[in-house]
């Protein structure tokens, strides 16, 4: 497929931003958080366009031909799980599975009742408890011991998506 067709699977075409930047990732408080949290390389965010509107009902389509897309597949990069190094993508995808993941918070003001709550300092650091077991996990910090006993099905099953 020569650059500018359109994509053979569900007719999206999709162009690699690399010019893109995420001000947010490299702001000086995000990346202080990024090192605490252990995840400050091990995080990248990377910009392609596509050229027809979003439709949730055709995902899978979408997703498929994203993968597919000959622009994308030699600049998607990835975290290599043996060798901890960024690589590309580099060949075709086979087979995907697009899952909708239920979504009422758009705010990030839904985390500020961890705050409030005295779960997490305001330093960013998760406050820590006493060690208990709750079969098979080990409880060792209040946003656990949060989770684990809260009687809200939807911020449990957000937090576990998220």
């Amino acid at each position: 497929m020569a650059t500018g067709e359109l994509g053979d699977v569900g007719g999206y075409y999709f162009r690699f931003l690399p010019q893109k930047t995420f001000q947010s990732l490299n702001s000086k408080e995000i990346t202080s958080r990024l090192r605490q949290w252990s995840m400050l390389g091990r995080i990248k965010a990377q910009a392609f366009g596509f050229d027809q509107t979003f439709q949730a009902y055709r995902k899978d389509d979408f997703v498929m031909a994203f993968f597919k897309d000959p622009n994308v597949i030699p600049n998607l990069k990835l975290l290599s799980d043996s060798s901890g190094q960024w690589i590309t993508l580099g060949t075709e995808v086979k087979k995907i599975e697009a899952t909708n993941v239920p979504c009422t918070q758009l705010s990030m003001s839904f985390f500020h009742r961890l705050y409030d709550g005295d779960i997490v300092r305001d330093s960013g650091h998760i406050v820590k408890c006493l060690d208990s077991f709750c079969d098979p996990f080990l409880i060792s910090d209040e946003l656990r011991r949060c989770s684990k006993e809260s009687s809200n099905q939807e911020n449990t099953n957000y937090l576990f998506c998220l």
